[in-house]
């Protein structure tokens, strides 16, 4: 939906309806045409380009058009009914409230039917932060249990489960009666089994001494991806207790080159971990940034936070970064055009980790002689093998999340 209205020159321009309906609540003309240019020149949805881009923050928009809908709005202390759902409502951008109104927090997609259809009785206004919030505050021991739990119920064969399972206890039973067997085998046999074990060792031990040797051709850099096609771009990165680290990881989060309506960037962190909130909360996080709150719950790691954050992303392709990590400002451009010129098998990149402090002590330059020998060396070689690549929990990028 696109409304034609006229400059203070008389000049005639045609902006999308979810930012025109602005002027009528007083806000700036040249600050709406400029949201307008940035959604068209990043092919981005316009209230995505709005305030993502720092232009107007999500309270005041969300506010604008509770007033041009004629309905309340509340930016806070929303109660929910207790049956909320997680994550449907998040995404859907309502929830029922618990005296019976319907809180209405559309995604920037969905602002122009709203306006289009009008909001319905008893409906109240709120911001999709504010939503968020109150949803994962509600329904928390459902989210926790479905962050801990939902790979066991839908993909139980892929799910760890403490025990063995009767195809473990198989295997185990069979390497043992082998074993048995060439113990009370010929010489012969038994020295044909030693050689064989100690093969599989050595094969392993020169494949890793000849990997310097092998260096495979390097990879052409793909055809960069314009501005107007790049995915939106999810990125997660899960804190417990890293207040000291907070400021650095910011900014260099800030720094990626990428334009901001495209980028969907969440800091995921434990309920009781109120040090790292306040640290976030005290820095000024550009309006792209957000702050999930993985609810209490068992067992507290890494992966169960990222879970909780999981369903909520809203890019097409996905990365994970640790909290000590500095990415290159243009990784995530070009993990976009490689999963662009890549074929349709292409699931994940892992991204090249360098230790930055090497000069610190004996065991940063180990560190160091690792990180080097398994990013610059072995997985490089294990790639062009077609050989099974080991995956960092950390620059792994997925593609297709959406």
């Amino acid at each position: 939906m696109f409304v034609e209205v006229r400059s203070p020159q008389g000049a005639a321009i045609v902006l999308p309806g979810e930012l025109a309906f602005l002027l009528g609540q007083g806000v700036d003309l040249d600050l709406v045409r400029e949201a307008a240019l940035l959604a068209r020149r990043e092919g981005a949805e316009p209230v995505a380009a709005l305030l993502r881009a720092g232009l107007m923050s999500e309270a005041d928009y969300y506010a604008a058009l509770a007033r041009a809908l004629g309905r309340p709005f509340r930016g806070a202390g929303l109660v929910l009914h207790a049956d909320v759902r997680f994550p449907d409502d998040i995404r859907l951008g309502a929830a029922v409230g618990a005296l019976g109104e319907i809180f209405l927090a559309p995604p920037p997609g969905a602002v122009a039917a709203l306006l289009a259809a009008g909001a319905p009785p008893g409906a109240v206004l709120t911001t999709p932060a504010a939503l968020s919030g109150a949803v994962l505050e509600t329904a928390g021991p459902r989210a926790a249990a479905r962050a801990a739990e939902a790979l066991e119920v839908r993909a139980p064969d892929w799910a760890y489960r403490p025990g063995l399972h009767p195809g473990q206890i198989l295997v185990l039973l069979l390497g043992l009666a082998a074993a048995l067997l060439v113990l009370d085998a010929a010489p012969w046999l038994q020295l044909a089994a030693l050689a064989l074990l100690n093969f599989t060792f050595l094969a392993v031990i020169v494949f890793r001494l000849a990997a310097p040797l092998l260096r495979p051709d390097p990879l052409a850099d793909p055809a960069p991806v314009p501005e107007a096609e790049l995915p939106v771009y999810t990125v997660l990165v899960a804190l417990y207790r890293e207040t000291k680290v907070v400021p650095r990881l910011v900014g260099a989060l800030a720094r990626l080159d990428y334009p901001a309506s495209k980028l969907d960037l969440k800091f995921v962190i434990e309920a009781d971990d109120a040090a790292t909130a306040a640290a976030l909360a005290a820095l000024p996080l550009p309006a792209r940034f957000e702050v999930v709150t993985a609810p209490a719950g068992l067992p507290r790691t890494k992966p169960r936070a990222l879970n909780v954050a999981l369903p909520l992303a809203r890019g097409e392709h996905l990365v994970v970064y640790d909290a000590e990590d500095v990415p290159d400002p243009g990784q995530l451009r070009a993990a976009a055009a490689s999963f662009r010129a890549g074929s349709d098998r292409l699931a994940c990149l892992q991204g090249r980790l360098v230790i930055d402090n090497t000069d610190d002590s004996w065991l940063t330059r180990c560190f160091t002689l690792e990180y080097a020998a398994l990013f610059d060396v072995l997985l490089p070689l294990l790639a062009a093998a077609h050989l099974p690549v080991p995956l960092g929990g950390t620059t792994t990028h997925f593609r297709g999340i959406r």
